[in-house]
């Protein structure tokens, strides 16, 4: 086995790695690959714990998402990487600005980079049922879950003006589509209009339950009316798990201030703070994720490797010259 070449202290790495799912474990991957010494510290509560199978990701489609990241976790420890089971309560700048100090309530280490791959939660609409159901019979990605649903009666809560626009995807699947304007109210008269000649029904009224009958989903109740549908596609609200950034006062988007900002490399405005994947980035599916953390952990490789030459250079006898 492959071992990272170090001869630093126990409880001190290269990197740590934030978070075990697509993004931070291929970003791990790479780093340990590169024989830094990484270690990944991960919570345990991956985005797509609820789906039974990932879709649409080149060679893995149909696996477990917990067979990818148990898969991972193999690879990454195959190339030295160490792993430890724990939610990171807090980051803290190391006094000589040249690293990372990173705290759960078990472990603390120091880490000349840290990559933060955390993901983001989705808020569920206020309706009941839909938790019960969420991730078998309610869905929010049309391209990940369309095919598995194809030709049947397709409902679409609207939770924003972003609900017609995903009517008209998972259109694509079915042509037994039923769009709920819900609370959103009825569409204009132009978008109305893109419905119906696209054969997509549109059922007026506030949506008060998701039904579910033998642990399937069986329908909605809207307006008093029960209307079947075999699944739902709705939106959720993305909320990035980015504590541990905010903690450190790494700088947010504008005007809405939700996301980190980070360069194109996935540098945030703190020195040696990394991120990537959803806590940086809503689009991040299983596939981008991937990329994005080999992508990441190239850059910071050469972060680390262009402090080496630093550190050599001032730690180096000097040579004399003279004759």
């Amino acid at each position: 086995m492959p071992q990272p070449r170090s001869d630093a202290p126990a409880n001190t790495y290269d990197v740590a790695v934030v978070g075990g799912g697509p993004a931070g474990l291929s970003a791990a991957l790479s780093l340990a690959r590169a024989r830094r010494r990484v270690i990944v510290l991960d919570a345990g509560e991956p985005r797509n714990a609820v789906a039974a199978h990932m879709h649409g990701v080149l060679g893995h489609d149909g696996i477990p998402p917990e067979l990818l990241r148990q898969r991972g976790r193999e690879e990454v420890t195959r190339f030295g990487g160490v792993f430890v089971d724990e939610q990171v309560a807090a980051l803290a700048l190391v006094d000589d600005g040249r690293g990372v100090h990173v705290r759960g309530s078990a472990v603390a280490v120091t880490a000349r980079r840290v990559v933060i791959a955390t993901g983001l939660r989705d808020g569920l609409p206020e309706i009941d049922g839909i938790r019960e159901q969420w991730g078998r019979g309610v869905l929010v990605c049309p391209h990940c879950d369309g095919w598995e649903h194809r030709d049947d009666i397709i409902g679409v809560v609207a939770t924003g003006p972003g609900g017609i626009d995903q009517a008209h995807q998972v259109r694509q699947w079915s042509e037994r589509v039923v769009y709920f304007p819900n609370d959103v109210g009825e569409p204009s008269s132009r978008m109305r209009r893109s419905l119906e000649v696209r054969g997509i029904r549109i059922d007026p009224g506030r949506v008060a339950r998701v039904v579910s009958r033998n642990g399937r989903l069986a329908g909605v109740d809207v307006a008093g009316r029960r209307v079947a549908v075999d699944c739902v596609f709705t939106s959720t609200r993305l909320r990035p798990r980015d504590g541990l950034l905010r903690g450190l006062g790494a700088r947010v988007s504008q005007p809405d201030g939700e996301w980190t900002v980070v360069d194109e490399q996935g540098r945030t405005s703190i020195a040696h703070v990394w991120a990537v994947g959803n806590v940086v980035d809503p689009r991040s599916n299983v596939s981008v994720s991937l990329g994005a953390g080999s992508l990441l952990a190239g850059a910071v490789n050469a972060d680390l490797t262009a402090e080496d030459i630093d550190l050599a250079l001032v730690t180096a006898p000097v040579v004399s010259t003279t004759p």
